[in-house]
């Protein structure tokens, strides 16, 4: 099945070739959760803060449906 994912900020090294805009589109297995991508594609789960598919805030455990659009945030810091 087809989704589509952001990387942002320091998590974007990630992605082969990194991809600025709408995201990168992937092919993954039926079944395949937030964890299991990210853990396939090399990100730290301890960088990773807030995920987002389809605009909504999702868990780990969310199992990935086709044509869903994931967005991946690391902590963020500053002052």
């Amino acid at each position: 099945m087809r989704i589509s994912i952001r990387l942002f900020a320091t998590l974007q090294r990630y992605l082969r070739p990194p991809a600025p805009g709408e995201g990168t589109a992937l092919e993954v297995p039926e079944g395949t959760t937030v964890d299991g991508l990210l853990r396939t594609l090399g990100v730290p789960l301890e960088q990773v803060k807030i995920v987002m598919v389809n605009g909504i805030h999702a868990e780990m455990e969310y199992v990935l449906r086709e044509a869903d659009r994931v967005g991946v945030f690391p902590p963020v810091a500053g002052g």
